[in-house]
């Protein structure tokens, strides 16, 4: 009898410790989350960072665009911006169920605080900061190539800039878990700095040998 009882108690125990394990370490499996302006660089910081860190890239807008079947520029035109801050919101939703992911989101899923709470909820979140001089001139280069984006608030996308950017930082700035300053660095650097502020729960990917290499891997980068 006595034999039996001990058996059952370390069973329970087992079964006990395995649950808080479980709730203790679901931290690891947690999403990268990036915010900021238009032309901040989260298209391109998230791919660099998804590639060095082996994750799965999620761009909330491109997400969107396959749901809709056009561009987001044409899909405002036609339905303007209230019926895509809605889908956006859906996506937003949609993904924040993923882990291990590093997810680009648009310049405005901050506007909705659901959004922020929902992404919270599973990820990380770092703030990509640029300043109105710099958002401009990446926008002007974008433009030469092609991409026009339609404007926020009625005027030109370059003139609504300051304005924009100016309602918008109180809410990155409370959105946030990490600000990275992305007006002198390149993705590479942003990448860097971003891998090596990295909470302690997020750093081993697979394991904690393998995070010191993929900071490594980054520092090695010019």
């Amino acid at each position: 009898m006595l034999f039996f009882i001990i058996f059952k108690a370390v069973d329970v125990f087992k079964n006990v410790r395995g649950f808080f394990f479980e709730k203790i370490f679901r931290v690891y499996d947690m999403n990268i989350i990036l915010i900021g302006y238009r032309c901040s660089g989260k298209s391109l910081v998230g791919k660099t960072l998804a590639d060095c860190l082996g994750l799965d890239l999620v761009d909330t807008d491109q997400v969107l665009e396959r749901r809709v079947g056009c561009a987001i520029s044409d899909y405002v035109a036609e339905n303007g911006w209230g019926a895509f801050r809605t889908l956006e919101k859906m996506v937003i939703r949609s993904i924040s169920d993923f882990d291990r992911r590093v997810i680009a989101t648009g310049g405005g899923a901050v506007l909705d605080w659901e959004n922020v709470r929902n992404l919270k909820k599973t990820g990380w979140v770092v703030w990509l900061r640029a300043s109105v001089p710099v958002i401009r001139e990446r926008m002007m280069e974008d433009e030469r190539s092609g991409l026009i984006r339609p404007g926020l608030s009625g005027e030109s996308p370059m003139d609504e800039i300051g304005q924009i950017l100016g309602q918008r930082t109180a809410l990155y700035e409370r959105a946030c878990d990490y600000v990275v300053n992305t007006d002198q660095q390149s993705p590479d650097a942003v990448v860097q700095e971003i891998v090596q502020s990295l909470p302690e729960p997020l750093i081993p990917v697979q394991d904690k040998g393998q995070s010191q290499g993929i900071v490594h891997a980054v520092e090695s980068n010019p």
